[in-house]
């Protein structure tokens, strides 16, 4: 599937796609905010996961690692990270399947999955997108289901907030240092939204959120 004008690479800039992975653990506290995702997510033997905008895979495969009984896919709209994610799987020996695609726009069934997980991805959209986005993660969970995100949120102390001044202008994050997520969530049909952790780093506060699919 060819990109939207509108899409973002990881680090904005296509050339810059190998420095992702040792920014993300050296600046990011990668490491801490995904296994904290994985271990609040509670994955089962027999659920169907998605990533949505996996990336280069880290958090796929640690999620197939952790439960190698879960059936797991990644999706990204960037064939380039793509790659590595299958390269990084292949060494590792983890058999997951990666597919490529726009996040407003999943190839999947309605309720097909039990768990969507997302780290650092919806700050890449538009507002509209992410909107749109939202909707469709609805949309392919189950009743019961849960979406489990990862990405800024509004600064949670003096130094975070010295940070967000310059990062809300950086991409797409303003609506999300503003704040505004759980509402967009909400507005996509989503219940019992919450704010689970928070974490520092050196691009600012990073927010771990769930939201639910309620059973009608």
């Amino acid at each position: 599937m060819s990109q939207d004008a509108n899409y973002i690479p990881a680090l904005r800039f296509k050339v810059l796609t190998p420095f992702y992975d040792p920014l993300l653990r050296w600046g990011m506290r990668e490491e801490t905010f995904k296994n904290r995702l994985i271990e609040e997510a509670r994955i089962t033997p027999g659920y169907r996961v998605l990533d949505l905008g996996c990336g280069t895979g880290t958090l796929t495969i640690l999620v197939k690692q952790r439960q190698p009984a879960a059936e797991v896919i990644g999706f990204d709209g960037d064939p380039q990270v793509l790659e590595i994610a299958r390269a990084k799987a292949a060494q590792q020996n983890v058999n997951i399947t990666l597919d490529q695609g726009m996040a407003y726009q999943l190839p999947y069934p309605n309720e097909s999955f039990d768990r969507v997980i997302s780290s650092l991805v919806l700050h890449h959209l538009t507002t509209t997108d992410r909107q749109r986005a939202l909707r469709e993660v609805f949309r392919v969970l189950r009743q019961g289901g849960e979406f489990w995100i990862v990405d800024f949120g509004k600064p949670h102390n003096p130094l975070a907030f010295v940070i967000s001044l310059v990062m809300r202008n950086l991409e797409r994050t303003q609506d999300l240092i503003q704040g505004l997520l759980p509402a967009q969530l909400r507005g996509a049909g989503f219940q019992e939204v919450a704010e689970v952790a928070r974490f520092m780093t050196l691009f600012g506060t990073i927010v771990l959120y769930r939201a639910r699919k309620m059973e009608t």
